[in-house]
C-alpha cells in the first residue's frame, strides 16, 4: 500500500522547499502500509504539488521479473538480475496522471515507468510505458508477461493535436471521441487504419514529422522527467524540454498504478517518485480583497484584452473588452462596435489587446483591437447606434502583447510591436490620414524580438523613452526617434512574458525593471539597475515568485503570468505590480503547467525595504481568485475617486476590481 500526502488547501500556494518535517504531523494522512513516508527532501516538482510521494520503503510491493529494489532514505536502487529486469507496482492507481521523478542512469541501464498498468489475464501488465534509455525516450503500448518479459511493444502514434486533451485535435473530438460507450470510439490508431491514407513513416522518436529533435537522457548522469496521460494525450518532459505528444490506445479508459522498471545490465537510482491525479480539479470559493470591490461585467469569454476610454462623449470613462463598450458610471449596459461571440476554452478569442484615444481628432474616442496579430483601428460614429468601421493599420503586428505609450516624445501615443523577422517597431498614424496604414518605424535588427515581454520607460535618465524586451533594451538616440535602428544593449529578463514596467523600485534613482519571466511558463522578477565608474549600466536579478519547487514572495505560486501592469494602487507614491494567470493560455491542454490552477489576479506591493535583497519587495495581495487576465488590461481611475481601478477580461469573463483605498486614507509606508 502507497502513503498518500493528502494537502489541506492553503498548500497549493506554498512551495514544497518549506515543507518541513512539522508539517506531516498536520496535513498528512498516513495509511498504515509497507511503503511508508519519506520526508521531502528531493528536488520537487515544478509544476505541481503532488498527492503521491514514495516513501521510504518498497519491502511489501509488487514485484513482477527480476531485479532487486533497495530504498536508502529517498532514493530508491534497481539492479537488473538479467536483460529483461524487472518492474516494481505501486500500489496507488490513477488513469488520467502527473507522474515526476529524478533517476540516474548507467550507460547500460534500460529505465522506464508503465503508466494506466492493468493486470492482463495470465498475470502480466499492460499499459502506457514511458521509455527512459538513452537513445529511446518514447511511449509506447506495452504488454509485460508474468515472468516481467515483453510480450509486445508498439511505438504510440503521434496526436496531430497541440492545444487539446484529445489526441485528434478539436476538428473531430466531438461525441464519436467520448470514451465510455457500449460500442467503444476508434483509438488514433484505428483511425488511421482505416484511413484511406497511409500514415508517414515513423524515423527513430519523430515519426516522420517535422519537429524538435528526440529527448535524450544523460547517461552516468541525474535527470528528470515529468510525464502527463490525460484524455488519450501523453506528453513527455525530459530535463526541462518537451518532446512531441503521443496519443494513447486505451479509448481512454486505461486505469490502474504506475509502474517502475529496469532491465539492461546497469542500475538505475531514483529519487522523488511523486504523482498527481489529473482527475479532480478544484475550483476555489470566490474571494476577493477587501481592498477591492467586484464587479462582473459579463460571464463569458469575449477577448483577452481590457481598456477603458470615454466611448460617448458624458466625460465618463466606458469600459472596452472584446466586442463591447460599458457605458460607465454603472457598466450594466454595453453595446457592439463590432459584431459579437463569445468563446469557450477550447477556442482561441479574437481580441488581444486594446486601446482607446483620440485618433481622428474629431473629439470622440476610438478604439484600436489587435485581433491575433493584425492591428485595427475602429473609428467611432460619434454617437450613431451601430457598429463602427474598422481599418487594418498594422497588417504584420506578430506579438501577443503591445504597449501604447508615447514613445517620441510628440505628446501622442504610439503602438509598439513586433514586426517580421522578429523586428521591434513601433507605428504612429499620420494626422490626416489616420485610417490608413501607419508608418512603422523599426529599431532593431531582425531576430531580437518575440511575441511575449515588451515595455516603454527611461532606462538611462536621459528624458528619452527607451524600449525594453526579454533580450535587453533598446536607447532612443540622442537626436530623438528618428528613421535610424537605436542602439542595442544586451540583457537577460528572462524568456518573454506580460508588459514589462520599468521604474525606481528601491529608491536609488535609477530605474529598474519588473517583469514576468515567461508568459506561458512560470516566473516573476525584478531587475536592480547597477551602474559602474564608467557608466555602463547592468541589471541584477531579484526573483520574486517562480514555481512549485521555488520560495515565493508571500507564499504564492502560478503559472501563465501573461499579462501585468504597474501603477501606485495603494498611494504611496511608487508603482506596484498587478498580475495573474491568464487561464487556458493554449486552450484545455497540458501545454502550459498547471493549466488548473485558479484563475488569480494578484497586487504586488512595491516596499522599500533597506533589509531586503536589493533594496525593495514585493508583497502579494490576491486581488481575486476566479478572474484571472487575458494578455492586457487596464488600470485607470474610472470613478474620479483619486483610486486607481482594475478592468480585466479573459475566460472568465470581464470585470472592474474598484479599489477602496482612496488616497487620503492610505496610509501604507515604505519600510524604514
Amino acid at each position: 500500500m502507497i502513503v498518500s500526502l493528502r494537502y489541506c488547501k492553503c498548500i497549493s500556494a506554498c512551495t514544497l522547499r518549506n515543507m518541513k518535517t512539522s508539517m506531516f504531523k498536520t496535513v498528512v494522512s498516513v495509511s498504515f502500509a509497507s511503503v511508508s513516508l519519506v520526508p521531502l527532501l528531493f528536488t520537487a516538482p515544478r509544476n505541481f504539488v503532488p498527492d503521491f510521494v514514495l516513501g521510504s520503503s518498497v519491502a511489501g510491493a509488487r514485484r513482477i521479473g527480476q531485479a532487486s529494489w533497495q530504498m536508502a532514505g529517498d532514493e530508491l536502487t534497481a539492479a537488473p538480475r538479467n536483460g529483461s529486469g524487472g518492474w516494481l507496482v505501486l500500489d496507488r492507481a490513477y488513469q488520467d496522471v502527473q507522474f515526476y521523478t529524478e533517476f540516474h542512469c548507467s550507460a547500460s541501464c534500460d529505465a522506464g515507468v508503465l503508466l494506466r498498468s492493468e493486470k492482463t489475464g495470465d498475470g502480466g501488465l499492460h499499459g502506457v510505458y514511458v521509455s527512459l534509455t538513452d537513445g529511446d525516450v518514447d511511449s509506447y503500448d506495452l504488454t509485460v508477461g508474468p515472468d516481467g518479459k515483453e510480450v509486445s511493444r508498439k511505438r504510440l502514434d503521434r496526436a496531430t493535436a497541440q492545444f487539446s486533451r484529445i489526441a485528434v485535435g478539436p476538428s473531430t473530438s466531438g461525441s464519436a471521441r467520448v470514451p465510455g460507450f457500449a460500442e467503444p470510439a476508434p483509438t488514433v490508431a484505428e483511425e488511421k487504419e482505416e484511413s484511406s491514407k497511409s500514415a508517414a513513416p515513423r524515423s527513430g522518436a519523430r515519426n516522420g514529422r517535422s519537429g524538435p529533435p528526440p529527448l535524450q537522457v544523460r547517461a552516468n548522469d541525474w535527470n528528470t522527467v515529468d510525464v502527463i496521460v490525460d484524455m488519450d494525450m501523453v506528453w513527455i518532459t525530459v530535463n526541462g524540454r518537451r518532446g512531441l505528444n503521443a496519443a494513447t490506445n486505451d479509448r481512454m479508459m486505461g486505469y490502474g498504478p504506475i509502474v517502475l522498471h529496469v532491465g539492461g545490465t546497469g542500475e538505475v537510482r531514483f529519487k522523488g517518485v511523486s504523482a498527481k491525479d489529473l482527475n479532480p480539479k478544484t475550483e476555489p470559493q470566490e474571494r476577493t480583497s477587501s481592498h477591492f470591490r467586484a464587479q462582473r461585467l459579463n460571464d463569458f469569454l469575449y477577448s483577452w484584452g481590457a481598456a477603458a476610454g470615454d466611448i460617448n462623449h458624458d466625460g465618463v470613462p466606458d469600459v472596452i473588452a472584446g466586442p463591447f463598450y460599458f457605458l460607465g458610471p454603472k457598466y450594466t449596459e454595453h453595446r457592439e462596435f463590432t459584431a459579437a461571440r463569445s468563446y469557450g476554452p477550447a477556442t482561441f478569442p479574437d481580441g488581444l489587446t486594446y486601446f482607446t484615444y483620440d485618433f481622428t481628432g474629431d473629439g470622440w474616442t476610438d478604439i484600436i483591437g489587435v485581433y491575433s496579430r493584425p492591428i485595427y483601428l475602429y473609428v467611432n460614429p460619434q454617437g450613431q447606434s451601430r457598429r463602427w468601421d474598422r481599418y487594418n493599420i498594422v497588417p504584420n503586428a506578430i506579438s501577443e502583447i503591445e504597449v501604447f505609450r508615447d514613445i517620441d516624445g510628440d505628446s501622442r501615443p504610439e503602438i509598439l510591436f513586433v514586426g517580421p523577422g522578429g523586428t521591434m517597431a513601433y507605428a504612429k498614424p499620420d494626422p490626416a490620414h489616420p485610417t490608413a496604414v501607419w508608418k512603422v518605424h523599426t529599431i532593431s535588427e531582425p531576430g531580437l524580438a518575440a511575441p511575449h515581454g515588451m515595455g516603454v520607460g527611461d532606462i538611462n535618465g536621459d528624458g528619452r523613452m527607451d524600449v525594453v524586451n526579454s533580450r535587453g533594451w533598446w536607447e532612443q538616440p540622442s537626436a530623438g526617434a528618428g528613421e535610424d535602428l537605436w542602439k542595442f544593449h544586451p540583457a537577460d529578463f528572462g524568456t518573454g512574458g506580460a508588459e514589462m514596467g520599468i521604474y525606481d523600485v528601491n529608491g536609488d534613482g535609477r530605474n529598474d525593471v519588473v517583469t514576468a519571466i515567461a508568459a506561458h511558463q512560470w516566473g516573476l522578477a525584478w531587475f536592480e539597475q547597477k551602474k559602474d565608474a564608467g557608466g555602463e549600466i547592468s541589471f541584477v536579478r531579484h526573483n520574486i515568485m517562480g514555481d512549485f519547487s521555488t520560495k515565493n514572495a508571500g507564499d504564492v505560486t502560478f503559472s501563465e503570468p501573461h499579462a501585468a501592469a504597474f501603477a501606485d494602487l495603494d498611494g504611496d507614491g511608487i508603482p506596484d505590480m498587478i498580475v495573474g494567470k491568464r487561464l487556458f493560455s493554449h486552450l484545455e491542454s497540458h501545454l502550459d503547467p498547471d493549466p488548473y490552477g485558479p484563475a488569480v489576479l494578484y497586487w504586488y506591493r512595491t516596499v522599500r525595504n533597506p533589509k531586503a535583497e536589493g533594496g525593495a519587495e514585493f508583497v502579494p495581495e490576491l486581488i481575486n481568485n476566479r478572474s484571472g487576465v487575458g494578455s492586457q488590461f487596464q488600470v485607470k481611475d474610472l470613478n474620479g475617486d483619486g483610486s486607481s481601478d482594475i478592468v480585466v477580461s479573459g475566460v472568465k469573463g470581464t470585470f472592474i476590481f474598484w479599489n477602496q483605498m482612496h488616497p487620503s486614507h492610505s496610509n501604507r509606508k515604505s519600510t524604514e
